[in-house]
């Protein structure tokens, strides 16, 4: 079950029901081809709103749904705690009745699908193959405060211990589409087991369901590893998918930046500035896991120490013949670029923004904030922000770099993004990297975008075409130059174009 009490200035709780997309005042039932899924409000008030999923499996049904070519002769396919547990059935059941909430859509509240909620999910009876302790491994990181209590075998026999399933309640404030993305994925995992056979797309579904937040997940090899049933083939391709195509591979490739390389300050308190407390602490962020053995530059079509790698030293090496001296990194992530920007003693003023307090929080940990001097915690500001809103702390820096941003900006959005960076802040330069779509065919496993975030990837000529309107628009002039092997028929992996104004306004 998934409670949700309205934040001040939200509207009533009730709006839940705009978010799932299903209506407070109406019992609603799903026929599956497993059971039955039923979606009611037990409670639905100005204060406090309930949606419930109750799922009625007919184990006969789901016997009788198996292939004829997977015989099972024991009397497990018709004894077993499908019908009472939290499962990989619910997942599925999940998945499909809140498919449009999932996907973060929602026209009547499009404001409340981006706020963060105060959530409390509930599961009164959740395999879990790994204790308490796994289900806090697992959400936690996620932003949820995790109370998993083990169901005993038997409460008249304690002397028997505990079962495998524990009770699960989940608190945080989270999206509502995140909320169910992490159920979905999750409830297998915890099980570590489908009653459904694992074929290739099950990478697909992975990749939409977990891409905006697995690939950042500490567990994340674990994840994988559960919710692939092992099968190590779809577990390289899902990380070579989350990873590489979400231009994060450098993490399985290289190891965390060094003690000795700059960290990220925190952000100063002046005006226009995020004070230390908007910003999780670095110790809140667990490390990674280790990087799988597999992880290799071969992951990457031209490697040389991986594409994001690649792409990072192709706009160091622009920013350095341009002669900046200050630097606002648009959409940081996770902080690589920002540590290696804080490595040139030429840049006396850095900064970064990003969207997300996760990847700020992790840029935190990843550049040793608390090991950091404090001369070099003077010259950068760290600071959430969006694109899309005019904010006076982007200007007064001789560059910004939009590295793999802008295929992220729905399209009918660009024309703001357009306004703020080059027409608000309007440094002498700008640079821009973003995919070549014309080079995916060079990647044997994909199906799509790059990434499932991604709202768009442009071909060279479109790249060069949207660039020149914006130069020409904005008053600057621009250029083009390829970012990895540059292939004779499709061209290089990514595309940057660097944008320069002729005069200071």
């Amino acid at each position: 079950m998934i409670s949700m009490t309205a934040p001040t200035g939200a509207g009533p709780a009730t709006d839940l029901g705009f978010l799932l997309h299903k209506h407070p005042e109406r019992v609603q039932e799903f026929s599956r081809s497993f059971g039955i899924a039923t979606v009611f409000y037990p409670e639905a008030g100005t204060e406090r709103c309930t949606a419930a999923l109750l799922l009625e499996v007919d184990p006969i049904t789901l016997a009788r749904s198996r292939g004829k070519g997977s015989p099972d002769f024991s009397l497990s396919q018709y004894v077993n705690d499908r019908p009472y547990a939290a499962s990989s059935l619910l997942a599925v059941a999940l998945g499909d009745v809140f498919r449009t909430a999932r996907s973060g859509r929602c026209n009547a509240r499009p404001d409340l699908v981006r706020t963060p909620l105060p959530l409390e999910v509930r599961l009164p009876a959740l395999p879990c193959r790994g204790g308490p302790e796994l289900a806090h491994r697992l959400f936690e990181p996620l932003g949820w405060t995790v109370d998993a209590h083990p169901v005993p075998l038997d409460e008249r026999f304690p002397e028997w211990g505990e079962s495998r399933y524990v009770t699960l309640t989940l608190r945080g404030s989270v999206r509502v589409a995140d909320a169910l993305n992490h159920l979905y994925v999750l409830l297998p995992v915890l099980d570590d087991a489908k009653h459904y056979w694992i074929a290739p797309d099950e990478v697909d579904k992975l990749v939409r369901a977990g891409g905006g937040w697995l690939r950042d997940h500490p567990a994340r090899g674990l994840i994988t590893r559960r919710y692939l049933g092992r099968r190590r083939t779809l577990e390289r391709t899902a990380l070579a998918r989350l990873a590489e195509l979400g231009d994060e591979l450098e993490d399985r490739l290289h190891p965390a930046i060094p003690e000795d390389t700059p960290a990220i300050a925190r952000p100063r308190t002046t005006d226009g500035t995020v004070p230390d407390t908007a910003l999780p602490h670095p110790a809140d962020v667990p490390a990674p896991d280790p990087a799988p053995s597999h992880a290799t530059d071969e992951a990457v079509p031209g490697g040389g120490g991986g594409l994001s790698g690649r792409r990072r030293v192709a706009v160091l090496d622009r920013l350095e013949a341009l002669g900046a001296t200050s630097v606002i990194d648009l959409g940081c992530g996770r902080g690589e670029l920002l540590g290696e920007l804080l490595g040139r003693p030429r840049l006396t003023r850095v900064a970064g923004m990003d969207v997300s307090p996760m990847a700020l929080a992790a840029a935190a940990r990843k550049l040793r904030l608390d090991h950091m001097s404090e001369s070099r915690r003077a010259r950068l500001t760290l600071f959430q922000g969006a694109l899309t809103y005019a904010d006076r702390r982007l200007s007064g820096y001789d560059a910004a770099v939009l590295m793999e941003v802008i295929e992220h900006v729905d399209p009918p959005r660009l024309d703001t993004l357009e306004r703020v960076v080059f027409g608000a802040a309007a440094p002498r330069h700008v640079l821009v990297t973003t995919p070549n779509a014309e080079y995916n065919v060079r990647y044997p496993f994909l199906t799509g975008m790059r990434h499932r975030d991604h709202r768009f990837e442009w071909t060279r000529a479109e790249f060069a075409a949207w660039a020149t309107a914006v130069a020409d628009r904005f008053g600057y002039r621009v250029s083009f130059e390829p970012v990895g092997d540059d292939d004779p028929e499709v061209g290089p992996p990514t595309q940057m174009g660097v944008f320069t104004r002729d005069h200071a306004s």
